[in-house]
């Protein structure tokens, strides 16, 4: 049976107030947990911290997202193999390279995916800005280069580089479709054409909301077409500490667009 899993980003936790304080990791994921999250999502640039998180999550039957940066074709290897040690349900790459042109692209994504042949674990590629898939239109052109390419939907970063208008154009909404046929996974952040996150409850917000409400249900309808029975999507909810979250006179987040977890 095809499963939805909702994972929380450890990233989001981290509070980043004036006061300096942080909680540990054992401190996170023990509320990640209380909160009945499926797994975590997480950076794999620590390996110590990499296998402390899997040492917590797979008891309870929890899954990790891993997120890796690589330059260089090289620098995936580590990732691949830690993440192989430690058991991850996929493999995010924020490809760390800037082209401006496609054939620049080409030899780099040829080689992770030689690498990721090698590994039993999915490994997508993350829409994401001052990456090289930090334009809707290049990675649509890369899309045509790779037309499998498996993405990983972080849908917020096109509507902020684009500044889409609304509503939404027939041909706009006809080129994030297309995006959002090859992902494979999604991060969950609603924003608008200014602010890459903004606070979902505020009436006069509930246009961005719909969109991206209308996204990812597409998204979802779209991956049940394309994945095997037995596969399990994973949404990871990745409301983000400042400068993501919109910050007082004081430096902190604001009381109400302030994150739950905090």
């Amino acid at each position: 049976m095809q499963k939805l899993l909702f994972l929380q980003s450890l990233w989001a936790m981290e509070r980043r107030r004036t006061d300096g304080m942080e909680r540990t990791l054992e401190q996170n994921i023990e509320m990640i947990l209380g909160a009945d999250f499926d797994g975590v999502s997480m950076s794999f640039t620590d390996a110590a911290d990499a296998r402390r998180a899997g040492a917590l999550l797979k008891p309870h039957g929890k899954v990790i997202e891993a997120q890796c940066f690589p330059g260089t074709i090289d620098e995936l290897k580590p990732a691949l193999e830690l993440a192989s040690a430690v058991g991850v349900h996929h493999l995010d790459i924020q490809a760390d390279v800037r082209p401006r042109r496609l054939q620049e692209c080409v030899p780099l994504i040829e080689g992770w995916r030689r690498l990721a042949e090698q590994v039993k674990f999915p490994v997508y590629f993350e829409t994401q800005r001052d990456r090289m898939t930090t334009d809707l239109y290049f990675t649509l052109d890369l899309l045509d280069c790779f037309p499998d390419l498996k993405l990983l939907g972080d849908l917020s970063h096109f509507l902020v580089g684009r500044e889409f208008a609304t509503p939404l154009s027939q041909e706009n909404q006809s080129l994030m479709h297309r995006i959002i046929d090859n992902c494979w996974a999604f991060h969950g952040r609603v924003a608008s054409r200014e602010q890459v996150q903004i606070e979902i409850s505020f009436p006069h917000h509930q246009e961005w909301l719909d969109i991206f409400l209308n996204w990812w249900q597409y998204g979802f309808a779209s991956w049940r077409r394309r994945a095997s029975p037995d596969d399990s999507l994973a949404f990871v909810c990745e409301l983000g500490p400042k400068p993501y979250a919109i910050t007082g006179r004081d430096g902190n987040d604001t009381p109400i667009a302030g994150r739950k977890l905090c």
